[in-house]
């Protein structure tokens, strides 16, 4: 098993940093290619015109190996609301079309598929999260599954919920999608990183992730998979780069109407980003030396028990077969407090995010069992 990795973090000693789900902590080695890309600016005449393309090919590439599929499927996009907009705007709809989502998810992964819907005489459906707290995840699953229909046209989803890690059975999913001709779109922004993603085994249409979150790289970049379903589409935005032959300065003004291959077209301008792309990059490389099932068994070994004391104190914690072990949520006993939850997480200097009923943990190698311990406590 990993042991624990918070000397490679620009972290604080003084916190108890169990927030990943908001945005992960520097790594030390992402925050020194970054400001070394920052400073080569300041001599622009050592930027050459293969420096706007080669940092480009080898995000791509480490991406591309992180979920186990081709670069050439592999676009770089500033956000996840731009990387569903892209495939929100190449999805064939007809009127009466549903767009399948799940209860609660992000609004990046929502308000696209609305727009088109409404667009397209087509309408969304949500498949709400069960009541009760006896096997929610497996019921809500079950319902996702029943909900598919001839009428279906897309699933857009998260791999795993960002409120509470609730884990979704893509597979499953995937199978009856394919039943009924259904497209499924996929937000791995909070599992992507941190959870293993197969591409060759889930077969999603499209999986768009943020950056900055279990991909430990910055904010406004991420990455983006596109199947070959969306190699002749559309883009939202028609820049140079993403041109054949664009790689020849000389000929920019030589207009090209084709494409560079596979999903190339949907990468956001300027994604050469000589400071963010690099970084990133650098971040992904870390991921596949520690890889996403280390990450998970690490998260779980320092958790475990205190998931069960807190159990035991009467809060509900989804099945471990169905959630991440990286994030979770914590839904509060009748009898407890929240106010005097949260007083004391600030008295222990204990950072996570409230999301909905839930008080979410996202802990990551920079954590202990001691900070569960500490946890814990919180509520005792």
């Amino acid at each position: 098993m990993l042991s624990n990795q918070k000397q490679l973090f620009s972290i604080s000693d003084d916190v108890i940093y169990l927030n990943g789900a908001y945005m992960s902590p520097q790594l030390k080695s992402v925050e020194e290619i970054g400001i070394s890309s920052l400073k080569q600016k300041g001599d622009p005449a050592a930027i050459l015109p293969k420096h706007f393309f080669e940092q480009r090919a080898i995000l791509k590439q480490c991406f591309a190996e992180l979920i186990n599929t081709s670069a050439l499927n592999i676009a770089i996009i500033p956000s996840v609301s731009y990387g569903i907009a892209n495939a929100a705007n190449n999805v064939l709809l007809q009127k009466g079309d549903e767009i399948l989502l799940v209860d609660e998810q992000f609004p990046s992964n929502v308000y696209a598929w609305n727009h088109v819907a409404e667009k397209n005489n087509a309408h969304t459906k949500i498949v709400l999260h069960p009541s009760g707290t006896t096997n929610r995840a497996k019921k809500w699953n079950e319902l996702i599954l029943n909900a598919i229909s001839n009428k279906t046209a897309v699933v857009a989803m998260p791999h795993a919920h960002w409120a509470d890690g609730t884990l979704f059975d893509l597979k499953a999913i995937r199978e009856k999608t394919n039943l009924v001709g259904a497209k499924l779109i996929i937000d791995g922004t909070q599992s992507v990183g941190a959870l293993p993603f197969d591409v060759n085994e889930l077969q999603p249409d499209a999986l768009i992730c943020g950056g900055y979150k279990w991909l430990m790289g910055p904010y406004s970049l991420g990455v983006a998979y596109y199947n070959e379903s969306f190699f002749e589409g559309t883009p939202i935005e028609h820049n140079w780069m993403n041109r054949y032959e664009s790689e020849n300065f000389a000929k920019l003004v030589d207009y090209q109407d084709q494409y560079k291959p596979g999903a190339e077209r949907f990468s956001v301008g300027e994604s050469s980003n000589f400071v963010l792309t690099p970084m990133l990059t650098r971040a992904i490389e870390q991921l596949l030396e520690w890889k996403p099932e280390s990450i998970q068994e690490y998260c779980h070994e320092i958790s475990k028990n205190a998931i069960s004391k807190l159990r035991d104190l009467g809060c509900f914690i989804e099945d471990d077969d169905f959630r991440t072990k990286h994030l979770f949520g914590i839904y509060l006993a009748d009898h407890m407090n929240m106010s005097m939850i949260k007083k004391k997480m600030a008295e222990n200097n204990i950072i996570v995010s409230f999301r909905g009923n839930a008080i979410r943990i996202s802990p990551h190698l920079y954590n202990t069992k001691e900070d569960f311990e500490t946890l814990v406590r919180c509520f005792e």
